[in-house]
């Protein structure tokens, strides 16, 4: 009896000592960020002017990158961002390579059914951009029979997959769908009306046409057992958009 009951007691003691033993994933995460003073954030940086790599620095740069440095600050954290393709970024964040995504991703029901999101900071719809001697795309209607560019896993690829006769062209990043418009190997590329709205300002050989095919929102991403950690995020962001940071933002950016 005595032995059951010694081993009975170094099973309890074991159990209190162990980190995030007898605590769920919410309470750990949002903890080790705490503890550490480190929050890991995935991103794909090739998303000008939201999240790039600047050629000076080699480091992620843009609108989310400084969102989440003063976020952070507002979590008494650092952030440490982990670049991940777009079309596999939530995988990232469901596998625990980072505490969250900031990567100009759009408020859905599928990815919500993945992740959690924050409130929006963000909003945005989806544009059609052509080269500027095209004469004969002016709306949506007049993408039948088109080659038509877009990122992968964005959605803007899932809206050109649901039109009819159009052949989609998806691209690991959406700077190389502008490069293959501008160079004529597609006809149009359907993006994000700021992403958009910054390459035709920089290259000068695109414009937009047709009206904003959407209204969309762009949210942080956690899991969804990080309920905590969602609620430091939010309480944060209705802080800075209290204080105009985020209205600071768009001036910068945009």
């Amino acid at each position: 009896m005595r032995n059951l009951l010694f081993v009975a007691a170094v099973v309890v003691l074991l159990v209190a000592i162990v980190p995030g033993c007898g605590n769920n994933d919410d309470i750990s995460t949002a903890g080790r960020i705490e503890r550490d003073g480190v929050m890991l954030v995935g991103t794909d940086a090739t998303y000008i002017p939201f999240e790039y790599v600047s050629t000076e620095t080699s480091k992620p740069e843009g609108f989310d990158i400084d969102l989440m440095n003063r976020l952070c600050v507002e979590l008494g954290a650092k952030p440490e961002f982990i670049i991940s393709p777009f079309d596999g970024i939530i995988a990232g964040l469901t596998t625990s390579k980072f505490d969250c995504i900031i990567s100009a991703m759009t408020i859905t029901d599928e990815r919500a059914e993945r992740v959690s999101f924050s409130m929006p900071y963000y909003a945005a719809g989806q544009t059609i951009a052509v080269r500027s001697d095209n004469e004969t795309i002016k709306s949506i209607d007049d993408l039948k029979g088109k080659k038509v560019g877009v990122q992968m896993g964005t959605t803007g690829m899932y809206l050109a997959q649901g039109l009819t006769d159009v052949e989609v062209f998806p691209f690991d990043h959406i700077g190389a769908a502008f490069i293959d418009l501008e160079n004529g190997q597609v006809d149009a590329v359907i993006n994000d009306k700021p992403v958009t709205l910054i390459a035709i300002r920089e290259r000068g050989t695109f414009r937009m046409v047709g009206e904003t095919l959407t209204t969309e929102s762009y949210g942080i991403a956690v899991r969804q057992t990080d309920t905590l950690l969602l609620g430091k995020i939010n309480a944060a962001l209705e802080k800075l958009e209290r204080e105009g940071f985020l209205d600071e933002l768009q001036a910068k950016w945009f």
